[in-house]
């Protein structure tokens, strides 16, 4: 399916037929990545001393209980109701899902966003890095692949790895050229042991001085490498619970000049 989108004065056809799903999915098993600790997922039968939830175990349906945790079990998306006392819904907050996106490709540098915790491990996606990638642009939405990207990434168990974490800089900086979306292929934007800062969520939110009720932050997506850098449509796509972060399934069109 072909359709056409203006984008600064500049027509492109879009083939919504040809999709490119950054989600990880939610399988059960150890085979999943994870992180901050939590269990495997579990996807169970019901099963009562009236009804059987498999057809393979003789039951008329299969009817399943799903066990995860939205933020430790692969892709998702949060709202600022992540950081607040309040209790807010990304599924309230999000309100539209297509947008213009810029994937960019980084290979985070030495450093951290709190001296207090900064060790010879730590490493850090810098404004600089952000601000070359982008040349200039600023978009609507933000995708970052970090690299090394191997597929492995789509299996990891992040716990207790100190990934690299985002600029507290560069996430003010998205915060204040209205940068609405954020995608990274890390369990969080900030550090994994920060003694409860946040500090990239808190600038990127703008939490508590001034919240961006709109803006979401997708974490643990996988971009394969045959994924070029540069300009895409995105829709994000989340399950519509009730609750500050979900489930979600960012997924990316190619765009053509017509």
């Amino acid at each position: 399916m072909l359709v056409t989108l203006e984008i600064a004065k500049t027509k492109f056809k879009v083939d919504l037929s040809k999709p490119i799903d950054l989600s990880i999915p939610l399988k059960p098993g150890v085979d999943q990545s994870s992180a901050w600790y939590v269990n495997d997922v579990k996807i169970e039968p019901v099963i009562t001393d009236a009804f059987t939830g498999s057809v393979k175990q003789g039951g008329s349906v299969n009817f399943r209980n799903i066990s995860f945790n939205p933020h430790g079990n692969g892709t998702h998306t949060e709202c600022l109701g992540h950081i607040t006392p309040e209790i807010y819904s990304v599924n309230q907050a999000v309100k539209s899902f297509f947008s213009i996106a810029h994937l960019i490709s980084i290979k985070p540098e030495k450093g951290c966003n709190d001296q207090a915790f900064f060790s010879d491990y730590d490493t850090i996606i810098t404004l600089e890095q952000i601000k070359s990638a982008l040349d200039n642009q600023i978009p609507e939405a933000l995708i970052i692949r970090t690299f090394p990207n191997e597929l492995e990434k789509c299996t990891r168990k992040w716990s207790n790895t100190n990934w690299s974490q985002l600029d507290k800089n560069a996430a003010r900086w998205m915060a204040e050229n209205n940068v609405r979306h954020v995608l990274i292929d890390l369990p969080s934007v900030d550090r994994e042991m920060d003694g409860g800062k946040l500090l990239s969520h808190r600038a990127f939110w703008q939490v508590p001085e001034n919240p961006r009720m709109e803006a979401s932050i997708t974490e643990l997506i996988y971009v394969p490498n045959e994924i070029n850098d540069g300009i895409y449509l995105l829709e994000l796509q989340f399950a519509p619970f009730e609750n500050d972060a979900s489930p979600s399934r960012p997924v990316l069109y190619r765009l053509e000049k017509n």
